[in-house]
């Protein structure tokens, strides 16, 4: 059975979401997630999301802080997209009926978060982006012209005549089903589970940068992955996020005496940005041989937990007080700054695929993003690539086939893969992840290209794989495409720091790398 559709979402986060927002007035709209339909890294998204809506604050003023944490590879002109008009689009979610917290005269309440200079952060307690994604469903789930596919993950894209013309996913029983679409859009997320140390849900793992990729489209700055310094680490307990949030409402970084180390480490102490805060955390525990904790024992007991309820009960889990005990931390992989390149009007290198979010690179967070600045994205991009989509479809420039033109696929022999996930995962935590080298770089390339060639022509042969094969697959070919990015840029700048090329050099490095499997097979 073919499916068709005049725009096909892959994802269900918030950039999907916003752009099913605006597409479902302008035709049929399919959305495939590879989960259920809240699963993904939007919902788990605590903090908040930034815009300049305080009186005090401006566009201007947001463009500058994500700017200097971009560490000088933002791009200005997505930057003023998303701080010009992300202050609409959150105003727009307000007007739409979100719950954003509100101080005692009614206002929004806005907190500070790490480089951030001024307190612009809009937040449902600690559980922002589950609030987000409530009032976007709430906006499509009734439009008859939406159809949501759960548990369908996408494993390659459908591209005829040059164009992209639809997706092909797994169903229950592991065939490939074809949808048709005038115009696709990847909204996936990132990757940031090819790590085996990550704050992200199980189903971040690169599919759609993956799809993107072995589609032929581009892809950029995959060196740049953002590692959160402040991750529960407590043996036996989940990896869980631990909110900058915290930070910001004065929750302080400590080492195992109690001193507040990071005060000398940077001049923003626990407001540093992000990647400077978790190699100094990493660097205190190897000097004092000991772990580093977030503490809050000096706020109020009474208003950390109710500022941050969800994160009180997952410590109260793990047998620990938010705002008693000294709560044990370290770095996990969080965020990918880069991805799938795309316009400012989220067009790919490829003829009617899009794509948005975290799976794209606008090159709007540089080398290190902003925080807060992720779900702004979503939202932000979302939005552009909507209106792209139907402005792409509207001037006759797509039309898809009402079938696939390849045919059903054919089940191939069953393939074994040459390495599983969680050795992937165990490899780039060891080699391509807070700290870097040519020497463990290198043994990353060569187990990867290894692994690569080994399974590429079972791909070309339409191979059998489950859903969990697919997941690997796409960890290899993200993976290989981080660990090639990392050994090729020989500086450290944001989050990509190289141990042997530990100073930034903008003479040779103040440039974007990029990389095509279209170019790897010329």
């Amino acid at each position: 059975m073919t499916l068709r559709g005049d725009f096909l979402i892959v994802g269900s986060g918030i950039a999907a979401l916003r752009a099913a927002a605006d597409l479902a007035d302008a035709g049929s709209v399919v959305i495939l997630t590879k989960a259920a339909s809240e699963e993904g890294s939007t919902g788990y998204a605590q903090g908040g999301i930034a815009a300049a809506v305080g009186p005090d604050d401006s566009p201007e003023r947001h463009a500058a802080d994500t700017i200097a944490a971009g560490d000088g590879l933002c791009d200005a002109a997505a930057v003023l997209v998303l701080v010009e008009e992300g202050r609409r689009y959150v105003l727009e979610l307000v007007d739409w009926g979100a719950r954003f917290d509100r101080d005692a005269h009614g206002r929004l309440a806005l907190a500070q978060e790490g480089a951030h200079g001024i307190r612009r952060v809009l937040h449902a307690r600690d559980a922002t982006g589950r609030e987000i994604n409530r009032v976007l469903w709430e906006r499509v789930a009734r439009r008859p012209s939406l159809r949501v596919l759960e548990h369908a993950p996408a494993v390659e894209a459908i591209v005829h005549g040059g164009r992209c013309v639809g997706m092909r996913y797994l169903d229950e029983r592991g065939a490939r089903v074809p949808v048709m679409a005038a115009a696709t859009l990847i909204a996936t997320g990132g990757a940031a589970r090819l790590y085996r140390e990550s704050t992200n849900p199980d189903v971040v793992t690169g599919d759609g940068i993956a799809i993107a990729y072995r589609a032929g489209a581009r892809v950029t700055d995959l060196e740049f992955v953002q590692f959160h310094p402040t991750v529960l680490e407590v043996p036996g307990a989940p990896r869980f996020l631990l909110s900058e949030a915290l930070r910001g409402e004065g929750a302080r970084i400590v080492n195992a005496s109690g001193e507040r180390f990071m005060v000398r480490e940077d001049p923003a102490g626990e407001l540093a940005p992000r990647d400077r805060v978790a190699r100094a955390i990493v660097r205190e525990a190897a000097r004092t041989g000991a772990g580093v904790a977030l503490s809050l024992q000096h706020l109020d007991p009474a208003f950390v937990h109710d500022r941050f309820p969800s994160i009180s009960a997952v410590c109260r889990q793990a047998g620990l007080d938010l705002a008693r005990d000294r709560i044990p931390i370290g770095p996990a992989a969080h965020y990918f700054m880069g991805g799938v390149e795309t316009d400012l009007d989220a067009c790919t290198s490829v003829p009617g695929l899009f794509a948005a979010g975290e799976v794209a690179c606008t090159r709007v967070h540089g080398a290190n993003r902003l925080a807060s600045n992720s779900l702004l994205e979503g939202l932000v991009f979302g939005a552009r690539a909507a209106r792209a989509m139907r402005d792409w479809v509207r001037t006759g420039g797509a039309t898809a086939p009402d079938t696939d033109p390849a045919g059903a696929p054919a089940r191939g022999r069953p393939v074994r893969l040459p390495l599983s996930a969680a050795e992937i995962q165990d490899l780039m935590w060891r080699h391509v992840g807070l700290f870097r080298d040519r020497r463990g770089l290198e043994s990353a390339c060569a187990a990867l290209d290894d692994a690569w060639r080994a399974l590429a022509p079972a791909l070309t042969e339409a191979a059998s794989l489950d859903a969990t094969g697919w997941q690997t697959v796409s960890g290899l070919v993200v993976g290989r495409l981080v660990a090639r990015a990392a050994l090729r840029r020989e500086e450290s700048r944001g989050a990509h720091f190289r141990s042997d090329f530990p100073v930034r050099d903008d003479i040779h490095w103040m440039r974007h790398s990029s990389d095509s499997h279209l170019e790897e097979r010329s």
